[in-house]
């Protein structure tokens, strides 16, 4: 039984923090923690050890994970640092004070900076210069003295100083240094900048490719810092990226430049007042305002780095989750017009059966061979349904196979639109030519079609989950996040809906809580091998699969049929016995208490509490018996875009229509009609009230009833509205 891992004095701080941090008790914070550090999986401990945690949820054991990890990985930079400054023979008690109290990874590289070896700059010269001294003399600033006599004292010509200008400009610059690596100035220029500060974008100068004019909105564009939405930054910094825009930080300069000249002491009177202005400016110029400025924009970014990839999380996770067909005989089309649209046919668990090719629009005569072709898959296959790919012709294949039903007399076989996003990927990558060697690239993304009407999660997680089309600027955000942040949502999604042990790809089996890609390869093989698993427990005959892989992931993987009824349902093997002493006191057996609500009315949930099993475990599984194996997701349902609306030219303003969201953006939502270009519903026309968050009214995979606002064929955008009102 997975146990909490003993935790150190060090953990124990790291845990308080943490716990302050997210506004949790520190005992559910070590129980989480130690679990972790014993292996246990997010999903798991969320499901299977309330009671260690205190019933923390998933997103907050995730937060946990991540603020614990943040909290560690500073922990062992303080002592890098204090490890490289007692090296030096620099720390000091005052110094290392002020690195104990860094509270974040900016201010202890503001108060470490001064230290850290760097490159050869101008300041470091003029030290070796002996030129220290006289910068002394500008940072103290006397109310006597002559700068230029003095500087006559440092005028060396073997070690460089020529004259007592050259002096006085290798001085300045070790004070433009000193004071620009100040970690006091830095923290305080830092939150006056994201406070007060502006970012500014300009037209790049010179003559610009047309596809930059996508940024023309941006071409001369000032915006406060404190106010800038993510996704605005985002598409500036790819303007940037892309050459067609200048992006800046912009500040009170002379404002913020008097102030460090306040809090250094300035003296206006001082014979040396001057020389210390300049170097301030210098300093400015040169070396404290671009590191604020890169601070500030890498804040900026990941900030908007944030909340991209968690827009894009949650819309991953929303489509993932949607209704699937379930286990039925499907046709799936992938429409083409010259190259004709490939048509297959998979059986109940979305085996390949057959494929063809209909061609459309060559003539009267093929089309009428397509339709015969259609028919006789439909006769012999017995599809519940036809998935139609929504890409290009998307809407003329649909058109096609509903005539060809209508004229069969079959018009009740719904022909159903399904998003292609990612299915060009799968085709073509190792792992469909590892599925099916015999079959063309363009047979497996009808495949790919088919399939994800079935069961839009299972096929999903064979896609990389970039390519699936429900993020904005994926490929502008930290790459490592993105990918840590989707393979969380693909495993929380795996793992919320369970896995049939029996029919699952190694794809899917590796998303499961414990398993991962060896050993889903290993499940995989044995089954082809040594046939179905008859339970759960046989797992353990896998080679490889010991006994903490079994306990993580047993709960998540289901066998229907099999030897133990329990093993069809979410309670985990840990816990029949506790099912077996139910059904004794009931005087039944397990089978007949799976299931049976009058019967599991009867549990007094506490009598069963004992040891590590607490009331929250013993609820949960008289719920799991209750609706053993239950599929979170909805129902499936057939949305039917209008027939008489295909292209972005069938659209005028005020038209209603129903269509289905495909993403959703901090900014708003979009929407397909089947005009092969999404229509943006602004967050200001998602309803009659004010909507802050568009998740508070729409998902992704969601059907909804739009207005057509406007429709601009050039830009190719439509503008949508959901609100009731007229427009």
């Amino acid at each position: 039984m997975s146990a909490p891992q003993p935790i150190d004095p060090q953990t124990q701080t790291l845990i308080e923090q943490v716990a302050r941090q997210l506004h949790l008790t520190a005992p559910a914070v070590a129980a989480a923690v130690g679990l972790f550090g014993g292996g246990a999986t997010v999903p798991f401990v969320a499901r299977y050890r309330k009671e260690a945690t205190g019933g923390l949820d998933e997103q907050q054991l995730r937060d946990v994970q991540t603020a614990h990890a943040e909290a560690k990985a500073l922990a062992d930079r303080r002592t890098a640092i204090l490890n490289s400054l007692a090296e030096l023979g620099v720390l000091t008690p005052a110094l290392e004070t002020a690195v104990r109290a860094a509270a974040d990874r900016a201010t202890l590289e503001d108060v470490y900076l001064p230290y850290r070896p760097k490159r050869r700059t101008r300041a470091q010269v003029a030290r070796e210069k002996g030129l220290e001294p006289l910068a002394l003399r500008i940072l103290s600033q006397p109310l006597n003295g002559q700068p230029q006599r003095e500087a006559q004292a440092f005028v060396d010509a073997d070690k460089g100083v020529g004259d007592t200008e050259a002096a006085l400009a290798g001085a300045r610059d070790i004070v433009a240094e000193n004071v620009s690596e100040r970690a006091e100035i830095r923290a305080d220029l830092r939150a006056a900048a994201l406070r007060h500060g502006r970012v500014a974008c300009k037209k790049k100068r010179g003559e610009l490719p047309a596809e930059a004019q996508k940024f023309r909105d941006y071409f001369d564009h000032t915006e406060a810092v404190a106010q800038l939405p993510s996704h605005r930054y985002l598409a500036m910094c790819r303007g940037e990226t892309e050459g067609a825009l200048a992006v800046d930080l912009q500040g009170e300069d002379q404002a913020w430049q008097a102030e460090v000249l306040r809090r250094i002491g300035h003296q206006p009177r001082s014979p040396f007042g001057d020389l210390l202005r300049e170097a301030v400016a210098d300093g400015w110029e040169r070396l404290l305002w671009p590191a604020i400025t890169s601070a500030v924009r890498g804040e900026l970014k990941e900030r908007a780095d944030r909340e991209a990839i968690s827009v894009f999380a949650q819309n991953l996770g929303d489509l993932l989750l949607a209704a699937p067909l379930g286990p039925q005989p499907v046709l799936g089309l992938d429409p083409g017009l010259r190259t004709g649209c490939k048509l297959v046919a998979v059986d109940a668990q979305g085996r390949h059966l057959h494929n063809t090719v209909l061609y459309l629009v060559q003539g009267e005569a093929s089309q009428a061979r397509a339709q015969q072709d259609l028919l006789r898959a439909i006769d012999k296959y017995k599809p519940v349904a036809i998935a139609v790919g929504n890409g290009t012709g998307g809407r003329e294949a649909e058109a096609f196979a509903k005539q060809a039903l209508r004229d069969a007399n079959l018009a009740k076989l719904p022909v159903v639109m399904v998003s292609e996003a990612g299915a060009s990927v799968y085709s073509a990558s190792e792992l469909a030519r590892a599925q099916h060697p015999e079959l063309d690239v363009t047979v497996r993304g009808s495949l790919s079609i088919a399939r994800r009407l079935q069961d839009p999660l299972a096929e999903l997680v064979q896609i990389e989950a970039k390519a699936i089309g429900v993020g904005q600027y994926q490929h502008d955000v930290d790459q490592a996040q993105l990918e840590q942040k989707l393979s969380e949502v693909v495993e929380s999604c795996v793992n919320r809906v369970g896995v049939e042990l029996n029919t699952a790809s190694a794809s899917l089996l590796q998303h499961v809580a414990g398993i991962g890609p060896s050993l889903a390869k290993k499940i995989v093989a044995h089954r082809d091998e040594a046939g179905p698993f008859a339970s759960r427990q046989a797992l353990l005959k896998v080679k490889g699969l010991g006994p903490k892989a079994f306990e993580q992931a047993a709960g998540f993987l289901r066998i229907r049929g099999g030897n133990e009824p329990l093993d069809a349902s979410a309670v985990h093997p840990e816990r029949y016995a506790v099912v077996r002493q139910m059904a004794r006191d009931l005087k039944t057996d397990v089978a007949h208490l799976i299931g049976n609500h009058g019967v599991l009315q009867q549990i007094d949930t506490k009598h069963y509490v004992a040891g590590d099993v607490g009331e929250p475990t013993v609820r949960d599984i008289v719920s799991e018996l209750d609706k053993p194996g239950r599929d979170p997701r909805q129902q499936f349902e057939v949305v039917q875009f209008r027939d008489d609306v295909r292209t972005m030219a069938d659209l005028t303003p005020g038209m209603r229509l129903p269509g289905i969201v495909t993403n959703v953006a901090a900014f708003g939502a979009f929407v397909d009609l089947g005009v092969h270009q999404d229509g943006l519903v602004h967050v200001s026309q998602l309803a009659d009230r004010f909507v802050k968050d568009p998740r508070e009214v729409v998902t992704v995979g969601q059907r909804v009833e739009v207005t057509v606002v406007e429709v601009d064929l050039a830009r190719k955008r439509i503008a949508l509205t959901m609100k009731q009102q007229k427009i």
